[in-house]
């Protein structure tokens, strides 16, 4: 078995719909549960939209998949051989769903969870077999991004590792295998690359245009094809030794939240869901950026998809 015959994907949030599309279209029984019927409406209307972004990719598509929404955990869990815990960010609530999940499921399911940078170790304290759960983190949005970060806990089983590699790698996924570490191998770098981005504009140096172009074009492309270690070896290691030597200790090392954040925040502009952040939206423009962002991202995935590994 490779593509678990049933799943349940525990969460109907933002990340849970464009997850059940990709296993469904791998040909799993998916089954999406959630608390809130308000949170299962919208999940069905995302799942659709997940499903026809799916479509012009023309990604992988195997027969038998299906999707079905459940208000009931227990009738959501009932047979499945694969878990995906996609609750909030809490790990209170987190640690709390999965022992509902472990309780319900057989000894030999696997359960993973979504976290994008809980410890899954300290999740796993407190279950009766923390060495069936396993960090599984999708990017966001989870239908278009072909990676996914699995993170060993502690007490996590070496099999139950090489299983979760061959399920991903069956979907069509590139698989990241990280050692635990907070906030994991991607959001580490792309929190570092967002701690300089806001210290720049904090002094003054660039504009939010400015910055995301120079980003964008000249940072983004170059990655999307050439990864950062292969990077180091086009521009060459004795350039990079002789740049850090003076550029690192200039460089933003502050722990904290950047102010700008803070008193955005405070002021209730939280971005694109509240129509101000970064950026001021106008009616009806969010959606459009939206729309923008995912026809960008379709299209790099094709492009990149067409060309070999670097």
């Amino acid at each position: 078995m490779t593509i678990p015959a049933v799943t349940t994907v525990v969460g109907a949030g933002t990340m849970g719909p464009g997850i059940a599309a990709v296993l469904a279209r791998a040909g799993s029984d998916v089954r999406v549960y959630d608390i809130s019927a308000a949170a299962l409406t919208r999940a069905k209307a995302a799942y659709d939209l997940a499903v026809k972004v799916l479509e012009d990719l023309d990604a992988q598509r195997n027969p038998g998949g299906s999707v079905h929404f459940h208000s009931e955990l227990a009738t959501a869990l009932d047979g499945s051989e694969f878990i995906v815990e996609a609750v909030p960010e809490k790990i209170e609530l987190k640690k709390t769903v999965l022992a509902r999940i472990e309780d319900a499921v057989s000894a030999s399911a696997i359960i993973a969870t979504n976290t994008s940078g809980i410890p899954i170790s300290d999740m796993a304290d407190g279950l009766a077999h923390p060495e069936r759960l396993i960090g599984m983190h999708w990017s966001n949005p989870p239908h278009l991004i072909p990676m996914i970060e699995i993170i060993r806990g502690d007490a996590t089983a070496t099999a139950v590792q090489e299983h979760l590699l061959k399920i991903v790698e069956a979907f069509g996924y590139e698989a990241v295998l990280e050692k635990e570490t907070p906030g994991f191998v991607e959001n580490r770098v792309l929190y570092a690359i967002m701690r300089e981005c806001l210290a720049l504009l904090e002094q003054g140096i660039v504009s939010q245009q400015d910055l995301d172009t120079c980003v964008k074009w000249g940072i983004g492309y170059k990655l999307s094809v050439v990864g950062p270690m292969r990077l180091l070896d086009m521009a060459g290691l004795d350039v990079y030794e002789n740049v850090s030597s003076y550029l690192n200790a200039q460089l933003n090392n502050s722990s904290g939240v950047p102010e700008m954040i803070t008193k955005l925040t405070a002021d209730g502009k939280l971005g694109m869901k509240s129509g101000d952040g970064m950026y001021a939206y106008g009616e009806g423009e969010v959606a459009a950026k939206r729309a923008d962002i995912v026809q960008g991202l379709v299209a790099a995935r094709k492009a990149l998809s067409a060309t070999k590994p670097v």
